[in-house]
């Protein structure tokens, strides 16, 4: 038996060990509670618990292009050859492309259901994107529009019709999941990993009911909603935020539903250079800051407590290593374990109904880089509301 001395914690100390245990316990919360979304929901899918469209609506699928035309000769196909009983495809060209212009035509001759529309030159709107947006759902003959990017490839050719099974009555949004595409090398496997963990987390508030964000590379809504909303209206002094803004503030617990079925993915080319994804990341940090209050005080809790956690655990693991007998030292190590094993199985389960790839050891050094990068951009950043940047 080994005899432990009197324990007397000093407050400071009792502090300490208290919100380390407190901010565990959330960490813990908050993994098996939101981030196993996909998960619950596929176990509920098996058990006929969710309620899917019985008859599938027409749907207009639009696209935005921005001199993307071999990215745009790649998808296309994959979006025209979609096996869905009624939809048409609206291509944007919002880049004066001649070249995109020639490749459309080229289209259109064999597929009757592709239409196209421009972006006029010389329009000085303060995002382009919103515009051409805009001009997509205005030439949509159908209520439900579908969204993607012209560098965005469907993995199936049911990709609307996994979408379209959630337009139930009482439904008016649809947020779909648009990771990258898996490369060689670390930038790759940080990208998809900030890319997985982002979307597990706006995936599953809004399955909680708490929606606050949707991407553009994956996502459907009905005019109805748009109309109600009075489009990007209320962002268009913002350089962004055509998806995520107007889904933050058009969302609620009762219109927005998520689809997480393989099928039902779209793959994007992911950006070539650190310095891209990290303007990149930027430009999604400078649009959070008009969230509701609500969405940022959700989604920030969950940052808070994995600093708290780190941090408490580290001085922890020294005051017990001075003041106190080593055994105490397994109380930090052990709880530190256990959140480690919930993230490998939760973060790599999630990712498996994917296919994409795992994360081990890499998982501890993104848990702890990806939160110190955005706190960084969000001090010193570059990016300023009156600095101009292409959508």
């Amino acid at each position: 038996m080994i005899e432990l001395p009197e324990i007397r914690f000093s407050v400071f100390h009792s502090i300490i060990v208290a919100v380390l245990l407190l901010s565990w316990l959330h960490q813990i919360y908050f993994y098996s509670r939101y981030l196993t979304v996909i998960l619950r929901l596929k176990k509920a899918e098996r058990k006929g618990k969710v309620n899917y469209a019985s008859s599938y609506p027409p749907v207009s699928v639009v696209i935005c292009a921005r001199d993307e035309t071999d990215l745009l000769a790649k998808m296309l196909p994959l979006v025209l050859q979609q096996d869905y009983p009624q939809f048409e495809v609206i291509v944007v060209n919002n880049g004066a492309s001649e070249e995109t212009d020639n490749l459309l035509r080229a289209f259109k001759k064999t597929n009757p259901h592709l239409k196209s529309t421009f972006v006029p030159q010389g329009t000085t709107n303060l995002s382009t994107k919103k515009l051409a947006l805009s001009l997509g759902i205005k030439a949509a003959s159908h209520d439900w529009l579908l969204f993607t990017d012209a560098d965005c490839m469907p993995q199936s050719n049911t990709w609307i019709q996994s979408m379209a099974r959630n337009f139930v009555n009482g439904t008016e949004i649809v947020l779909g999941y648009g990771p990258y595409q898996l490369k060689q090398g670390w930038l790759s496997r940080i990208i998809t990993y900030d890319t997985l963990f982002t979307a597990l987390k706006y995936l599953s508030f809004a399955k909680a009911g708490k929606p606050f964000m949707g991407v553009g590379r994956n996502m459907a809504y009905n005019k109805t909603v748009y109309v109600r909303n009075n489009g990007f209206t209320s962002n268009l002094h913002l350089q962004s935020g055509e998806d995520d803004l107007f889904v933050n503030r058009a969302s609620n617990r009762i219109n927005t539903r998520v689809e997480c079925s393989p099928d039902s993915i779209t793959v994007a080319e992911p950006v070539a250079s650190l310095r891209a994804w990290l303007y990149q990341k930027q430009r999604h940090l400078y649009v959070v800051a008009h969230y509701s209050t609500r969405s940022k005080l959700s989604i920030s809790f969950e940052p808070v407590t994995r600093f708290l956690f780190y941090g408490t655990m580290i001085v922890s693991l020294i005051v017990f290593a001075l003041y106190y007998h080593w055994i105490f030292l397994l109380l930090p190590v052990l709880i530190a374990i256990i959140r480690y094993a919930v993230q490998v199985i939760v973060i790599n389960t999630s990712s498996g109904v994917f296919s994409e790839r795992r994360y081990f050891l890499d998982l501890i050094f993104f848990d702890l880089y990806l939160p110190l990068v955005s706190l960084y951009l969000k001090l010193f950043g570059k990016l300023r509301k009156k600095v101009r940047y292409s959508p």
